[in-house]
Formats: structure tokens, sequence, C-alpha cells
């Protein structure tokens, strides 16, 4: 029996990041950088107005209201520079570049239209007024995504602004997930008292892809020896990663754990001080290639698949180790208690209040309450030892799903 810290650490010894190669960047998303990505060049590249108006000297509006002559005009996208000469101004557009003469821009909104070539300036303007300057986001050769950096929406926004249309990323892991036991039957079947709907392999496979790793390949194998061990040799094969669920534990028709072996996998560690799913195991074969056997019972699958195969999946994908375990530090909005030593995981919710966010614990019936993990954010972890945790005081918890 090992700690849930160690047993993170194991996994971390064992194995490595993803090879990594360019990408075209609108094929990125949810990757995670291998290098940094640098401004090739100053951001913004020159001078540019912050608003709809007036391209002006500030000396000649301050004693404003003042009268200029508009000599020009400077559009998003105009290579025009005008010159302004003393008593002049440029009609300006967002994001146009500035004129070299000018160092203010007045809004719109504080001119008056008058007749012919004039305009009134109804207020004085103070130099660099709305204004962005040059370089003011980033200097050429800056570094803008370091690596490990996760490509989101705007991250890809930075790398198309720097001109970096092939982000150079790692690959994302190819997961397999193995539901096993005789009492399951698929979703759609007509299920007898003595048999229930696999339902550990719809959640885990929409898991993954909720988390940005796109589609796993989903088996349901009976309790059978040869079919498990041909279906998990086949798995490995081809797949980065192999989540198999249930028979994990030590019972008679627990016949996962030395098929994992008989497959040629080092396990690393079998039984986890933590509550729920005890029977964790890890393992992995010689190219590099991981398995992690889960307990059967839906809230033990969750809690192991956040816990230590999701960071896992991370890790793989180039997400700094530091960065694998999601956490927020919140405070509990009813107080709880616990028994055993070992580390808990209870159900939470996450709740908004005039006071701010709180976690609200989940009552459940145990491992097997699906129906209370599905009114559930994520998990409040109680350290081991602890037993009981006033209503008010801060926790960690454990999102399930992307913040």
């Amino acid at each position: 029996m090992v700690d849930p810290d160690y047993a993170w650490r194991k996994i971390v010894a064992s194995v490595t990041p993803l090879p990594s190669a360019p990408r075209a960047y609108d094929q990125c998303l949810f990757h995670y950088l291998a290098q940094p990505v640098l401004a090739d060049r100053d951001i913004p590249a020159a001078d540019r107005s912050a608003m709809d108006g007036y391209a002006v000297h500030a000396d000649d509006v301050a004693s404003a209201p003042a009268s200029l002559r508009v000599v020009g005009e400077v559009a998003a996208g105009s290579p025009a520079q005008p010159v302004l000469a003393p008593g002049e101004c440029v009609r300006i557009f967002t994001g146009a570049n500035v004129p070299p003469d000018a160092d203010a821009v007045v809004m719109v909104e504080d001119t008056e239209a008058t007749a012919g070539d004039a305009v009134t300036i109804l207020n004085p303007v103070s130099r660099g007024r709305n204004i962005l300057r040059r370089g003011e986001n980033a200097r050429r050769g800056a570094i803008l995504l370091r690596s490990g950096v996760l490509l989101d929406a705007t991250a890809l926004a930075v790398c198309a602004a720097a001109g970096c249309a092939d982000p150079r990323v790692h690959a994302r892991p190819r997961i397999t997930v193995i539901t096993t036991g005789a009492e399951l039957k698929a979703p759609s079947e007509t299920v007898g008292i003595h048999e229930i709907r696999d339902s550990n392999g719809p959640m885990l496979t929409a898991a993954i892809a909720e988390q940005g790793f796109g589609s796993a390949v989903w088996i349901c194998v009976p309790d059978d020896h040869a079919k498990l061990l041909a279906s998990l040799r086949r798995a490995l094969e081809d797949h980065d990663v192999v989540l198999v669920t249930g028979g994990v534990s030590v019972g008679k028709y627990d016949l996962v754990p030395d098929i994992i072996r008989e497959a040629g996998a080092t396990v690393h560690y079998h039984g986890v001080a933590m509550k729920p799913g005890k029977p964790q195991l890890f393992a992995t074969v010689e190219n590099g290639r991981c398995i992690f056997g889960l307990p059967g019972n839906p809230l033990s699958v969750l809690t192991g698949f956040h816990e230590f195969a999701l960071p896992t999946l991370r890790y793989l994908a180039g997400c700094p180790e530091a960065d694998c375990h999601r956490l927020l530090r919140l405070p509990l909005f009813a107080g709880v208690t616990t028994r055993g030593r070992q580390r808990h995981y209870l159900l939470g919710r996450l709740a908004h209040t005039g006071a701010g966010t709180v976690v609200d614990p989940v009552a459940n019936a145990g491992s097997a309450d699906l129906v209370a993990g599905s009114r559930a954010d994520g998990m409040i972890i109680v350290p081991a030892g602890t037993s009981d945790i006033p209503a008010g005081t801060c926790v960690d918890f454990r999102p399930w799903r992307l913040l």
C-alpha cells in the first residue's frame, strides 16, 4: 500500500513526455507547446490609434476648443503617412498607424464637425493619449508563449498573430479504455437484475474527450483470462495508455493484475491509501506505454482517473509536472467528517454565494452512487489523518471539468 503522493512520484519516474513535431496551428487545439513562441516583430509594429477620432499635435488643442484643418485620413491597414503642420489634423480609425508628426489622438466623441475641411476639438488632450505605442505589448524576440503552455483559443490566436503557423507541439497520447466484468451489458441492452449497463466506458471516453485528448477506443471484455489478455496485448500494440476498469482487487474474479504481468508489464504499485479507489494499479511495459488498473465502482473510477490517469495523460502530452494536477482552494459551505487514516475524496459541487464561490459537499451512498456523482463538480480532498473539517475552512478541491 502506498500513499497518493508516492504513487504520483512513481508514475512521473516511469514515463516520459511523447515526442514533438511542428503542426499546423489550426490543428493544435489542446496540444502542449514543446518550444516557445517568439514575437517575430514588435507588437504592435507601429504606433497605432486606440480610438476612432483625429490624430493631432497636443499643443494645438491645449487651449480647446480649437479648430483644426483636416488634411487626410488613415484607416486600419492603410500605409498612408500624411504630414501634419501646426493647426492640422488627420481623421484616424482604431488600429490605424498614427502619422509620424502626431503625438495624440482625440476620440471622435470630443469633436464637432464644422463646415468645409475643419473640425472643432472640444477638449484638450495630453501627449500620447489614445495611442498604443510600438512594442507596448511585446518586443521582437520576446517569449510570447512558453514551452508547456496548453494551446487554447487565446494561445492559438497569439501563434497566429506572431506568424507561428506551425508551432512545435507534443503528440497527444493514444488511449484505450477496457471495461471488464461478466455483469456488464451495453447501454442499449435489456438487463436482468443480476446485470448492469456499462457506465464506466462511456464515462471515461467522455472525460478523456472533455479534457482535450480526443477520442479513446473503448472495449468491454468479460471476466475471461484469455480474452482479457488478448485485448490488453492488442491495445498495447498501438496505444500509449490503457485504462482498465474492474477486476483489480484480490477477489476470485479479479484477474487484471496477473494478466497485466503476463502481458509483460512491470507493476509499480497496487493499492493506494485513499478512499474511494484503494485498489489502484499502475504498470508500464518496455516501450514506455502504461496501464492503469482502476476499480469497478464509478466514483472510484472517477477518483483514480482524475488523481492519476488524467495527470499522466497531461504529462505525456507535454504539460509541466507542476501543472498536471488542477486544484482550487475554496471554503467549505458545510462541514465534513471522515473516518480512517487514509486520504479521503468527497464529492463536492461549486456554489456561488454573495461572498464568493464555495464548495458544497454532496451526500452519496458509496462509491457505486453514480447518480450522486452526476451532481458533483469534483472532489474535496481531505488529508490523511483528518477527521473533521468545519464549514468555512478552506480545502483543496479537484475539479472534474476544465475551468
